[in-house]
């Protein structure tokens, strides 16, 4: 009698062990508990400008995969004491709006298999993110002014330019606030304005170290909010008018820019080896005689200690000049065309012998 009233027993219907959970048999315990909770439906937002997805308080740029994903971290709740999870999800328009989702869900509870399938519907709703509304008010920080001097630039190298800021927006992080309200020619230049002021730092700094010249910023109040000036900055960007391996006409004698500096450039001596700094200042009074894409590169037929002689590619006529001071014997000439004459040009760490026109 005794043992009767101690064994163990379904608290449910008072079957015999074995029990599992709360004292429950395994046909009470499945009747009871779910692998999962499923909702029927689930909203998510969509701009209806420029197609980015609202996730949890953030405009993102994800796949559609990748929103069913989400969703389902966030809507889709598995028992506390499931195991071996595994998900499988087919999803299915219905609509511009409604997509159909269906799991198929397995795992253990209490070492016990379950298998569930459940659907829900995703619900689309039209939204419109923080960049589009801002965009629409014509909303900005900052305008880069690109400018250039020495010489004014050809539109293909604007262009050049303003490819840039493509390149530095993809390597910066997903920034809403990184966006071009305009862009357009103006005289002498071109201007971009931009949403955000770091975006136009990051790219002004970008290009300085990739094409020299220097940055000069300005700042100007527009108004107040919550006690403290709205500024905007004015970045204005000046491009040297020439590049690597130009030949300029500075202080009397005929220079290549070797490399930029941060303050200038490093100019290398056409005549002789020399090298010396030079600042923007320094260098405004320079003129650009010959670009690098105007060089020539040519065969020597004839050469001595000091001369070479070569055809001359403008009317195939033999020609002499003085061969530069650390020329190697037999290898070609890299020429540029100054005032009607020849100049030999010393070597550089941006030449190539594939550059420039080979005759």
């Amino acid at each position: 009698m005794t043992e009767g009233l101690g064994r163990e027993f379904c608290l449910v219907c008072g079957a015999d062990p074995p029990l599992y959970g709360d004292r429950m048999c395994e046909s009470c315990l499945r009747k009871r508990i779910n692998l999962v909770q499923v909702p029927e439906n689930i909203p998510w937002v969509r701009c209806a400008r420029c197609g980015i997805v609202e996730i949890q308080g953030k405009w993102v740029h994800i796949s559609e995969e990748e929103i069913w994903d989400e969703l389902i971290q966030r809507h889709v709740h598995f028992h506390e004491k499931a195991e071996d999870i595994g998900l499988a999800l087919e999803s299915r328009t219905i609509s511009d709006r409604h997509t159909m989702l269906h799991l198929q869900v397995e795992g253990k509870i209490e070492n016990l298999s379950f298998q569930e399938e459940h659907k829900m519907r995703a619900r689309m709703a039209n939204g419109v993110c923080l960049t589009c509304t801002r965009r629409a008010g014509n909303y900005f920080e900052a305008t880069v002014q690109l400018r250039s001097t020495g010489r004014r630039l050809s539109e293909e190298e604007f262009t050049t330019l303003r490819s840039t800021l493509d390149t530095v927006i993809e390597s910066l992080s997903d920034d809403p606030m990184f966006f071009i309200t305009s862009e357009g020619p103006v005289t002498g230049g071109y201007d971009v304005v931009l949403g955000s002021k770091g975006l136009a730092r990051t790219w002004g700094r970008h290009l300085v170290t990739t094409y020299g010249g220097h940055v000069a910023e300005s700042n100007s109040t527009v108004g107040r909010k919550d006690g403290i000036d709205v500024t905007r900055l004015t970045l204005l960007y000046r491009k040297p008018g020439y590049d690597i391996g130009d030949v300029l006409r500075w202080r009397d004698n005929f220079w290549r820019v070797a490399s930029w500096s941060k303050d200038g450039a490093i100019m290398s001596r056409i005549d002789r080896q020399e090298r010396t700094g030079a600042t923007w200042r320094d260098l405004e009074s320079s003129n650009v005689v010959a670009q690098m894409k105007d060089h020539v590169i040519v065969d020597i037929i004839n050469e001595d200690s000091s001369v070479a002689e070569f055809l001359d590619p403008t009317n195939w006529n033999m020609a002499a000049v003085r061969i530069a001071w650390d020329h190697t014997p037999r290898q070609k000439l890299r020429l540029a065309r100054i005032d009607g004459e020849w100049l030999a040009l010393h070597k550089l760490g941006c030449d190539d012998e594939n550059e420039g026109k080979s005759v």
